[in-house]
């Protein structure tokens, strides 16, 4: 890593869902919802540990004896999120903290662990989308914790890993940040424990959007 003042960083890059769209207990819902139609059970804790990877990944460790039915929960899933998905609002005072990054002239980017046709889905209801100059979906590059999505936003913008920081609420966030030793932080009020994020090591944790943004402004 390299260092801990991230106001000084001219690329930030955020993770979507638990990040900046209040998206988690949306999406623990439509996976409770597909396992019980297809006679599955899944704890509420399993699918949060899940949130940020590409659900191709997520299945197999959420549901590992039952390969033969993941179609068909994906469908299901897929089904129920859409339905609901315009409920989803950002975490508040996340609309003011892009607008003020954007001011100050910084390079907004997301990296997200949903397919692009999701992304697409609620990214321009958000109110949000103009200030980004590039987003990044798994099935565009590959799932987390894999940094490929990371290294082709640095690629597109001319930034290196040293200009970046990556803002994440899971632990595939951090691992990925790592992965190619871009500072990182972590955010508590997602879909994860601050304690387990942790054990991670990201570059800073926080508990709040208002501590998030006396990180960054």
């Amino acid at each position: 890593m390299t260092t801990n003042n991230f106001k000084n960083k001219s690329l930030i890059i955020f993770d979507w869902d638990g990040t900046l769209m209040d998206s988690v207990g949306l999406i623990v819902d439509a996976m409770r919802y597909a396992a019980e139609k297809h006679d599955l059970t899944v704890t509420d804790e399993a699918t949060k540990s899940i949130i940020g990877i590409a659900l191709v990944d997520a299945f197999p460790m959420l549901f590992p004896n039952d390969s033969d039915k993941y179609d068909e929960l994906l469908a299901t899933y897929s089904e129920y999120y859409v339905k609901h998905c315009d409920n989803d609002k950002l975490f508040d005072g996340i609309k003011e903290l892009i607008q003020d990054l954007h001011a100050q002239g910084k390079t907004l980017a997301i990296a997200t662990g949903k397919k692009r046709k999701g992304l697409q889905r609620v990214l321009p209801n958000s109110g949000i989308e103009a200030f980004f100059t590039t987003t990044k979906t798994a099935d565009e590059t590959a799932g987390k914790p894999n940094p490929l999505m990371l290294q082709a936003i640095l690629s597109e913008t001319g930034k290196t890993v040293e200009d970046a920081v990556f803002v994440g609420d899971s632990i595939h966030d951090i691992r990925m940040a790592n992965a190619i030793q871009m500072d990182s932080i972590a955010v508590s009020y997602g879909c994860e424990k601050a304690d387990v994020l942790a054990k991670e090591h990201p570059t800073k944790l926080v508990t709040t959007i208002n501590e998030l943004k006396q990180q960054l402004i």
